[in-house]
């Protein structure tokens, strides 16, 4: 791993009990993690004690070392299902809890659900990530009906369409995240 290596926190989304999310984390993780330049850093909200009240000293101490890997981050990976057309609640308190984290870096997207396989998630998630100062990259992996297509391992059983697609939004989320990163080393972000 080169020392010029991009920092990218993927955020597991999903805290529900029986979830699939662990699978599909698995597979994007792997991509990942060879997609060259990339140092990727999983954050799992299933792992996470969510606070439930924001902005006393128990949620920060609660969130402290994820809010560190955001701090550390140079772009961001969400992996998001849809629930209810959106995505969950659990995921927004986490982004909530979370300011200048976000600010003046990338966030890409790797949804998955029924028939429109989490985009509504990924829309929603745009407006929120666009007032907290974040640019979103502009394309996404999806799955439609994901549940057959993994094995219990989190391999992808037919990984050559999806592999195509997670390579594509790494190389904008690699471009994106060295300009911002050089950007914010000349000029600090301000909100």
């Amino acid at each position: 791993m080169t020392e010029n290596a991009l920092r990218v926190a993927i955020v597991v989304g999903s805290n529900r009990s029986g979830r699939f999310a662990p699978a599909v984390a698995t597979w994007f993780a792997g991509r990942a993690g060879e997609h060259e330049g990339v140092r990727p850093d999983v954050i799992d909200l299933g792992d996470l004690e969510l606070p439930t009240v924001l902005g006393d000293p128990a949620a920060a101490a609660a969130l402290a070392e994820a809010t560190e890997a955001l701090e550390r981050a140079d772009a961001f990976v969400i992996i998001t299902p849809e629930y209810n057309h959106s995505f969950p609640g659990s995921l927004k308190n986490f982004i909530d809890a979370h300011f200048t984290q976000w600010q003046a870096k990338p966030v890409a997207f790797v949804s998955y659900g029924g028939m429109a396989g989490g985009q509504r998630a990924v829309e929603h998630l745009r407006q929120v990530f666009a007032e907290l100062h974040a640019v979103t990259i502009r394309d996404t992996v999806s799955f439609h009906n994901p549940w057959g297509q993994f094995d219990g391992e989190g391999r992808h059983l037919e990984p050559e369409g999806a592999n195509a697609a997670a390579k594509g939004m790494l190389d904008q989320l690699a471009w994106w995240g060295h300009a911002l990163r050089d950007a914010r080393a000349v000029r600090p972000y301000s909100a």
